[in-house]
Formats: C-alpha cells, sequence, structure tokens
C-alpha cells in the first residue's frame, strides 16, 4: 500500500464516523483509530441521538427548561373519542406494515362507504416479510380509513372505522 493510499485510507476513515478500522493484506496490517475509540464495547439499543449545541447565551443556558402543558394531546384524543363514538373499530392484530390492496396496481380492499361483513379480508399487515390478510371480526359500513396506506402500524392499532347499522 503506498503512502497516498493510506492518507486515503485515513480521511475516509474519518469521514464515515468509524471509531476503529482494522485491514490486513498478507503481512501489512493498517489499523487506524479515532479520538472518540473506546475500549469498552459500546452497545447501542436504539436510534443514535445527535448532540444538541447549545446555541443560548450563558445566562439562558443555565435555565432549566420549562415543561410543556401537556392537556392538549389528551383533550385531542378525548375530541377524536366523541367523532368516532357508535363506530366499531378493526384493529391491526400484528405490527407491520398496513397495506389497503392486495398489489400496488390492484384496488384497495375496502374504500369508504363499501359494506364489510365478518370474516371479510379487510387489508394486509406486512410483519418480516410476510403479508398476512386481515379479517374484519365486525359488520357493517366503513365510514373511516383511519391509518395511511404503507404506513407502520402497531399492535392493536385502529384501522377502519365501520358503522354497524350501515
Amino acid at each position: 500500500m503506498t503512502f497516498k493510499e493510506i492518507q486515503d485510507l485515513i480521511k475516509l476513515v474519518n469521514k464515515s464516523g468509524l471509531t476503529e478500522f482494522k485491514m490486513k493484506d498478507g503481512d501489512f496490517t493498517v489499523s487506524i483509530r479515532t479520538k472518540s475509540f473506546s475500549e469498552a464495547p459500546i452497545i447501542q439499543t436504539g436510534p443514535a441521538m445527535m448532540p444538541v449545541q447549545n446555541h443560548l447565551p450563558p445566562a439562558q443556558a443555565a435555565a432549566p427548561p420549562v415543561a410543556a402543558p401537556v392537556t392538549a394531546p389528551a383533550a385531542a384524543k378525548e375530541e377524536a373519542k366523541d367523532d368516532n363514538a357508535g363506530y366499531l373499530e378493526i384493529k391491526s392484530p400484528i405490527v407491520g406494515t398496513f397495506y389497503r390492496s392486495p398489489s400496488p396496481d390492484k384496488e384497495p380492499f375496502l374504500k369508504v362507504g363499501d359494506m364489510v361483513n365478518a370474516g371479510d379480508t379487510v387489508c394486509i399487515v406486512e410483519a418480516m416479510k410476510l403479508f398476512n390478510e386481515i379479517e374484519s371480526e365486525v359488520s357493517g359500513k366503513v365510514v373511516k380509513v383511519v391509518i395511511d396506506d404503507a404506513s407502520p402500524c402497531e399492535y392493536d392499532q385502529v384501522l377502519f372505522l365501520v358503522d354497524p347499522k350501515g
């Protein structure tokens, strides 16, 4: 390896955010460690968080943060529940990605205004590369599709609202 190639490798490691890089080519070995390298193993269980830089003057920087009122989201949830009163919910039985149709070029299983019966397939939820057909447990007229197509969905998340009176 030439000196120029080693310099390029160092620049590449610095740009990549790696803390350590090792390479062996025959008898030749290169080991590069950055300033942020640590001997202790780093275990990351969630998404990486970027450090927040403080751009406030020193007097304001020391002031403790003020908590935002929590009542607004709770009030919005209560209001949404009132709007959905009297409707039955079709919920996701698994975590995955919600799809309204069997394939991108096909029509959705259900549209607003369609009638659905218990046992009818209403959507697909993809989980771990498996496409699971979700069946309705209720009967009635679909009044609202709560989630967007190709969106992630949680366990027990409402997918459709159904008016049992039809």
